[in-house]
């Protein structure tokens, strides 16, 4: 069946949704702690999976009761802390869309996920709750959490319409539905090639999926503790971590933020064995001691990197997206792996590598990444609110189009390439060239501008703007001035890692065919 087809094939989730695992694991595995969460502030805390379930009933009979209904869309706009998990798990069980948004978003990026998803209700922390109250004024209430991660609220914190943790009602109030796997299950907000990000939706199968193949790629088992240090609004840490861990029955630290001072201590009080990383991570972790630990596993994006040596450790690399839920690509964990390749095809999807003309590469080769599987069930369901992208995503032969290149390498490992869509990772995080742009073309005296990436011994890649005057428009400022205003418009405007870290005015940008910015010249600029 096409990947843009409907999802009427017999599914491996029929008649289940997450509820089912949720419930499944709280039956077999009652007494066995599900979810360790260590502050930086205040004293832990941890949940054994009877009471995590007990948790997230309450949590969902309680927004029932606050009119919240199957369908409806949740603002969910936290870092990471238990009450993450609860809102995010807790909408699902609720029947509601949880709509996870990064804790990092400006004024501006909030006020088109609420508006665009159509949420009804929010949950955030102090430190974001007048932020979301002024950017959403849709929302019929707007619940807080009691700290910031941990963390007492400074004064002056506006007190909202609910506290979080008044929300929780009597579970037998919560009405019987059915368990629906083709049901929508959350939203994330991912960069693309348009200005504003698209919403991925995940529906009840896509959720089982990810933690059912993700468990099985990092050969997760009910002894394994799973460190999780990246940001839970990100598929990484939900499915990679959360729901893989929630599927194998294991145990999962939470931090607020990954913290190398912190890192050691929390990992052998939890004796953790499984560590999902990102390169910033790694780099800050080369500063540190490596002590007597008990790390099996780490999977990160490329596998075996020379550093497996220092920290001694396997890792495991793998190629994702939002969109694919788990890894399309993944090392073997018995076996050896590439040095620095992103592993080798999933089985559980079809990969291809094409050329310009839609033909398959050869060994050496580089071309465009395409992955086939089921919408709904390995394929995000849709773009939400947005058929047009949601149908320009797969080819005529219904593959996914994932705007990355890879190269074939001679054993039928893959390496990554690039980003032919002209995306940026920035700490992990993919940033999408033209939403920048499209701010930066906004600021008075911009006549063009072009983003681009820039290597960063920290961050992976940082944004640069190549900016053209326009000294004649309406209201420009001085030739001069023009970055400093550029920095102002983009802080009120983007997140922080998504704002340039340089700007140069420029008198003439490179072109290629038809005109269009030669960014290749652009990049090879910035690496002179």
């Amino acid at each position: 069946m096409p990947a843009n087809a409907p999802l009427s094939q017999i599914l491996p989730f029929e008649g289940q949704d997450i509820r089912t695992l949720i419930d499944a694991q709280a039956r077999a595995r009652a007494d066995h702690p599900f979810i360790h969460w260590e502050p930086f502030e205040g004293a832990p805390q941890s949940w054994t999976y009877r009471a995590f379930a007990e948790r997230l009933y309450r949590f969902a009979a309680g927004l029932h009761q606050r009119g919240i209904r199957p369908g409806d869309f949740v603002l969910v706009h936290l870092d990471n802390c238990p009450e993450s998990i609860i809102a995010w798990l807790g909408c699902a069980v609720a029947g509601a869309i949880a709509v996870t948004t990064n804790a990092r978003s400006s004024p501006d990026e909030l006020a088109y996920f609420a508006q665009h998803s159509g949420a009804i209700a929010g949950i955030t922390q102090p430190r974001f709750a007048a932020m979301v109250a002024q950017s959403c004024p849709q929302l019929r209430w707007l619940a807080i959490t009691d700290t910031d991660n941990g963390e007492p609220a400074q004064a002056g914190a506006p007190s909202l319409d609910q506290r979080f943790d008044r929300i929780d009602a009597d579970p037998a109030l919560l009405p019987a539905r059915p368990h629906d796997p083709r049901a929508r299950f959350s939203v994330q907000y991912t960069s693309g090639t348009t200005s504003r990000p698209k919403g991925v939706v995940w529906t009840h199968a896509n959720a089982l999926w990810g933690a059912r193949i993700n468990a099985a790629h990092q050969d997760l088992q009910p002894t394994d503790t799973h460190m999780v240090v990246l940001p839970l609004f990100h598929t990484n840490a939900q499915a990679y971590s959360i729901l893989a861990t929630l599927w194998a029955g294991g145990s999962a630290v939470v931090q607020p933020r990954f913290s190398a001072s912190r890192f050691w201590p929390v990992s052998l009080r939890h004796r953790c064995t499984w560590l999902s990383v990102i390169p910033f991570c790694i780099r800050a972790l080369m500063n540190q001691e490596v002590p007597a630990h008990h790390y099996r596993l780490w999977g990160a994006g490329v596998c075996s990197p020379p550093t497996d040596e220092r920290f001694r450790v396997k890792t495991i690399g793998w190629w994702g997206m939002t969109e694919t839920i788990t890894h399309g690509t993944v090392g073997h964990v018995q076996h050896d792996n590439v040095p620095m390749s992103i592993g080798r095809p999933a089985p559980e999807y079809q990969i291809h590598v094409l050329d310009p003309e839609g033909k398959p590469v050869g060994p050496g080769e580089t071309g465009d990444l395409l992955v086939g599987g089921v919408r709904g069930l390995s394929l995000f369901l849709e773009y939400l609110n947005n058929p047009q992208a949601t149908d320009d995503s797969f080819n005529a032969q219904g593959l996914f189009i994932t705007g990355d290149r890879v190269k074939r390498l001679a054993d039928g490992s893959l390496a990554f390439s690039d980003r032919s869509k002209d995306m940026l990772k920035v700490g992990g995080e993919n940033v999408a060239a033209s939403e920048i742009e499209a701010v930066i073309i906004t600021v008075p005296g911009v006549r063009e501008v072009a983003v681009v990436a820039k290597r960063d011994p920290m961050y992976d890649e940082v944004p640069v703007a190549f900016v053209l005057h326009d000294p004649d428009a309406p209201g420009a400022v001085e030739r001069d001035a023009l970055a400093d205003r550029i920095q102002s418009v983009c802080t009120e405007r983007l997140s922080g890692f998504k704002r340039p870290r340089e700007v140069r005015v420029v008198d003439s940008l490179p072109r290629s065919t038809l005109e269009k910015v030669a960014k290749a010249e652009l990049r090879r600029l910035l690496e002179g």
